[in-house]
């Protein structure tokens, strides 16, 4: 599903499938129906958000239990032997061989994607913002979660404050604010991969599973967040105008050599170094002054994962 919105949705557990040659991984049909196997209730809120915006959305069909796509294919999460409390039979005793197989059939494909369709975007001088979509079990571990929503990030901060302001003025949301997960290399990989890497505009948004176990909620929480992002959007876009506007300000006034910009510099970021202990409110330490929508520089387009 693809569209002219700026916004790029990713669903690292969109489905719960498994390859025939898995079996059902020595898991009962009500384990594999679990939020073990997938994020319950956002693929309908996805492909409905995704309608409503116009937008580009990819999705992972296969489940977590195979591999996860939101871990480090090499770190232990990747495929895990324990899921909550539940022991996962065909994860157990796995070979490097098998472990890499299922990394060249699921995961591989799935990044390659994203990164193909965030390349194409950049070479086409399309805004790109990364939007990773999760729901989250309303109990874990026997703790119970008061969160309705949670906005998930670490480096960068534009759209998850965004994202905040916006979802605490509907007035009826417990908001979490990097809860109930916050993003790191431990727990994530799509964000810090494609969000973080690259410098875009980016967040995660986690949704309780039981807001949307049903039709009416997801299509509820779907309308929620096209009305939220489309006045994000708009936002997003005023900024960029008051940027430019701000560049020509300056290029118009008389300016010592190192403060001018060069033709061919235009449109681009600029690179800079950021000072110890100053927060990345700009990802990788790029000028905002630039066109706020791409942050791309020349040698950023032919970025690729390591998958």
């Amino acid at each position: 599903m693809q569209g002219p919105s700026p916004f790029l949705l990713v669903c690292d557990h969109f489905g719960r499938m498994l390859p025939q040659h898995l079996g059902d991984l020595g898991l009962s049909e009500t384990d594999r129906n679990r939020h073990i196997a997938y994020d319950i209730g956002i693929a309908e809120v996805a492909e409905q958000l995704a309608a409503m915006l116009d937008a580009h959305l990819i999705a992972q069909r296969y489940s977590r239990l195979a591999i996860d796509c939101n871990r480090r294919p090499w770190g232990p999460a990747s495929i895990a032997v324990l899921s909550e409390t539940t022991e996962i039979p065909g994860n157990a005793r796995i070979s490097p061989r098998e472990r890499d197989a299922r990394r060249h059939e699921i995961f591989d494909p799935y990044h390659r994607c994203i990164n193909d369709a965030i390349v194409r975007r950049i070479r086409e001088r399309r805004p790109t913002v990364l939007v990773s979509l999760h729901s989250f079990t309303p109990v874990y571990c026997g703790v119970e979660r008061p969160w309705h929503v949670g906005v998930l990030y670490r480096d960068g901060q534009i759209l998850p404050q965004m994202l905040l302001t916006h979802l605490g003025q509907e007035g009826d949301l417990v908001v979490g604010d990097n809860e109930p997960y916050a993003v790191s290399d431990a727990t994530d990989y799509t964000i810090p991969m494609h969000g973080e890497a690259r410098g875009l505009i980016h967040s995660g948004i986690e949704i309780r599973q039981d807001l949307i176990g049903d039709a009416a909620g997801q299509q509820q929480w779907a309308e929620r967040l096209a009305r939220i992002f489309s006045r994000i959007e708009e936002d997003l876009a005023r900024r960029r105008r008051e940027q430019v506007s701000s560049i020509d300000i300056r290029r118009s006034q008389p300016a010592r050599q190192s403060e001018v910009l060069e033709k061919q510099d235009w449109g681009r970021p600029k690179r800079r170094l950021r000072p110890p202990g100053q927060a990345c409110g700009a990802a990788q330490g790029i000028d905002l002054r630039v066109d706020f929508w791409m942050w791309r520089s020349r040698e950023d387009s032919n970025f690729r994962p390591t998958v």
